[in-house]
């Protein structure tokens, strides 16, 4: 079947929605998403939205904080962007009626979370804040969005002049349909799901990544993969998160003799940057030793945090001894589809948004409770240009690169998840990226591959490995560790290496020292 509309979003998370809500208001919207509408990342996060409330904070405070946890790897501007116009689209949806959660004289309550210098954390139902996000969006979509869930999208479509126009479609029964639209948008989140233990989604496999760099756009800042220090784990399984919030009311990193393992590791304590946090509990774990977080600190736990007393219940966990298991995992993509601060991509009429764009705003490692602000923010960025846009006649033939079918030596997902965690996690070095590396070699002509005779399980299996590939190529390329990416043989900083982004572009590696800003700039060797 051939749909035609205006606009096409891939995805339903936050940026999805804040972006079809938008532009539901003038045009005709198709939203894909190959899951249940309320499956997404953002619906389970735990975390709060970032935003400056008090009058001992500051927007300088917040970018600084943003900067610092992002190993000054960040696009400035755009970091500028989601702090001072992040703040007005958080209060928009506050005026509109969000629940966030209040003290008892009324004012908003404000959480501390890793790395951030100021209590500035706003919550909806303690740690439900996502499910509450996608919520409030939802009731604001008109009539003019169509939902289409269970659909996966596996090939974007260009016409001659190389313009995005449309994308193929797969339904899990192997039904195939082709919409067209103007805008296209992709949205579909990270690619946590790549390793063995996430707190993402178990289908978080970076297609939206993957269909871009398959249609020629440059991704970039893939071996920046945050890791998460505290997923609640339960028998040899990961049951969810432990927000960070946890440690903001006072939670603490200890082992099972309740021995501090931040002390004097960093100034910050329990509260020091994800990175650092993350990779202290991979230490100790790597040593022997159990991890927990010691929650005696905080009153009211079970009702201050629903959701992971919830989960502790479930894995039968006795909160009376004060103490929750957990062990790091991959948890956020800082790098993506490249894209300026309207989510143009470099490709015309491809846009990105959210954690599968790449707006170098988080830079090497994103500071906690920026996300969900993300996506509120560049969401109605690029949801605004678009509206104003103006376009002159497009033609919806698209073209057909000659494409070639070959048997793929896939990995299975468990295989590949073992690999990926085992060589190209949380701890690097060149010795273990080379192992992974060669295990993609038949990637080299992918963009040339007709998926057409592929199932819906074979296409997210062929995109694991393309994010896969593109993670441990950005990897091999950082000859340092900074932020997220940690690297033994090159444990220090390289000041030279700051600004510098490894863009890939189907095959091509390149070195770029500048941001491209739009559509009208290419990027090239």
């Amino acid at each position: 079947m051939e749909i035609y509309t205006d606009v096409i979003i891939l995805g339903s998370g936050v940026a999805a929605l804040q972006s079809a809500r938008i532009l539901s208001q003038k045009l005709r919207v198709q939203i894909i998403t190959k899951s249940n509408l309320r499956s997404s990342s953002t619906y389970y996060a735990q975390g709060g939205i970032a935003g400056v409330q008090s009058p001992n904070d500051s927007l300088q405070l917040h970018i600084q904080d943003t900067l610092d946890a992002g190993g000054q790897h960040n696009h400035k501007e755009h970091v500028d962007t989601l702090v001072t116009e992040g703040i007005k689209s958080l209060e928009q949806i506050i005026e509109e009626g969000f629940p966030v959660d209040r003290l008892t004289n009324g004012q908003i309550s404000l959480g501390l979370e890793g790395a951030h210098s100021r209590h500035r954390i706003i919550h909806a139902g303690g740690d439900a804040t996502g499910k509450h996000v996608i919520e409030h969006l939802l009731q604001q979509l008109t009539t003019n969005v169509t939902i289409n869930e269970y659909e996966m999208a596996y090939q974007l479509l260009k016409n001659k002049a190389g313009r995005c126009i449309g994308v193929h479609t797969i339904q899990p029964n192997g039904e195939k349909n082709t919409y067209f639209a103007p805008h296209i948008i992709i949205a579909t989140g990270g690619a946590g799901a790549l390793y063995t233990h996430t707190s993402n989604r178990p289908n978080n496999f970076g297609d939206g990544i993957a269909l871009a760099y398959l249609a020629g756009a440059a991704v970039t800042d893939m071996e920046f993969v945050q890791f998460h220090p505290s997923l609640l784990l339960a028998n040899g399984q990961i049951l969810g998160l432990v927000s960070e919030a946890v440690r903001g009311a006072g939670g603490r990193f200890v082992d099972r003799n309740r021995y501090p393992l931040m002390e004097g590791v960093h100034p910050l304590g329990d509260l020091a940057p994800r990175h650092v946090t993350a990779y202290e509990m991979y230490k100790a774990r790597q040593s022997g030793k159990e991890v927990f977080i010691d929650i005696s600190a905080i009153t009211k736990f079970e009702e201050r945090f629903p959701t992971i007393a919830a989960l502790c219940h479930k894995a039968e966990i006795d909160l009376r001894k004060n103490l929750i298991p957990i062990t790091p995992g991959s948890h956020f993509m800082m790098g993506g589809v490249v894209t300026d601060g309207y989510g143009r991509t470099s490709i015309e009429g491809l846009f990105a948004i959210g954690e599968a764009a790449c707006t170098g705003v988080h830079g090497a490692n994103r500071l906690a409770s920026n996300s969900l602000l993300e996506g509120i923010t560049f969401g109605k960025q690029m949801a605004q240009y678009i509206l104003q846009e103006e376009i002159s006649h497009i033609d919806f033939h698209s073209i057909s690169p000659s494409t070639f079918y070959e048997e793929l030596p896939l990995l299975q997902k468990h295989d590949l998840q073992q690999l990926m965690s085992t060589n190209v996690g949380i701890i690097r070095n060149e010795q273990k990226l080379q192992r992974a590396v060669q295990h993609f070699s038949f990637l080299q002509d992918i963009a040339k591959l007709n998926l057409d005779h592929l199932s819906m399980g074979q296409l997210e299996l062929l995109f694991m490995h393309i994010v896969a590939l593109l993670i441990t190529k950005g990897a091999l390329a950082r000859l340092e560790s900074r932020g997220a990416h940690i690297r033994t043989d090159y444990p220090q900083t390289d000041q030279a290496l700051e600004k510098q982004w490894f863009i890939q572009k189907q095959g091509q590696l390149i070195k770029g020292s500048v941001w491209h800003e739009s559509t009208k700039t290419r990027i090239h060797a």
